[in-house]
């Protein structure tokens, strides 16, 4: 039942996993609430279940970038509910923002998919991750260029991105003003570990039109308040030293 309820990943009730392999539904409801105590499995809405905790640890183990990215999923699909958007869950790699999970709204998608790539220094996910590198990895970072414009607003010059990161690392926030595509505007905070390293970052994205000064401060505390659940989640999982790659997420 453990691996039927793992496999349905969230998407049905417990009867209607259990009708599908065979199990009588009452057996099923039983066994079920047993894992749950155990924390093997946790409820969601609408009667179904998802992995719980203690067996997110033992996956955690073996596969921490997919121990994060479950831990944290009720919370950004909630998020981008909430704030009627897409959200992405990014980390940095090979000098990449790579998403590691996403949510949105359908009538607001975007060309991003887990596991894609795209550019660091003019996301808002990617600014967050370069703001928090270890000094001699930005140092790195910003000595690859050049920087190409991806539309007029994307900063290219070494010295303005420098000023632009040194700002994000101190308001841990950073903005993305139609910089990696025209019309379309981001917000993101970084995801801190235990160990204080910065391994993940999470954003809310507007088109331009929507992007007004009320609606970023209403997505900025929405986005700060699901930052504090995932951390908390992290901390009890252990450090993010290991998160590092989420290309192997889908």
């Amino acid at each position: 039942m453990l691996q039927a309820v793992i496999d349905d990943d969230g998407a049905s009730s417990i009867s209607k996993i259990a009708r599908r392999v065979g199990i009588p539904i009452a057996t099923a409801h039983r066994q079920v609430t047993s894992l749950a105590e155990f924390g093997y499995l946790a409820p969601i809405s609408g009667g179904r279940y998802i992995a719980g905790p203690n067996l997110i640890k033992l996956v955690y183990q073996i596969d921490p970038i997919q121990s994060v990215v479950r831990l944290g999923r009720p919370i950004i699909e909630q998020l981008a509910k909430e704030l009627q958007t897409t959200v992405h869950l990014g980390s940095f790699e090979g000098d990449m923002v790579t998403y590691c999970a996403k949510a949105g709204n359908p009538k607001f998608d975007l060309f991003t998919e887990v596991g894609g790539q795209l550019e660091a220094y003019c996301s808002g996910i990617g600014k967050v991750l370069l703001a928090h590198l270890p000094n001699e990895e930005l140092m790195a970072y910003l000595a690859s260029g050049p920087f190409v414009a991806l539309t007029p607003n994307t900063i290219t010059d070494v010295g303005e991105l420098t000023s632009e990161l040194a700002k994000v690392k101190a308001n841990r926030l950073a903005y993305d003003r139609g910089e990696i595509e025209e019309g379309l505007h981001c917000v993101a905070v970084p995801i801190f570990a235990p160990d204080g390293s910065v391994p993940l970052a999470l954003s809310a994205s507007f088109r331009e039109e929507a992007a007004t000064a009320e609606i970023l401060r209403k997505a900025t505390a929405s986005l700060v308040s699901a930052q504090s659940a995932i951390e908390e989640m992290l901390s009890r999982v252990g450090t993010g030293s290991a998160l590092s790659d989420c290309s192997v997420t889908r």
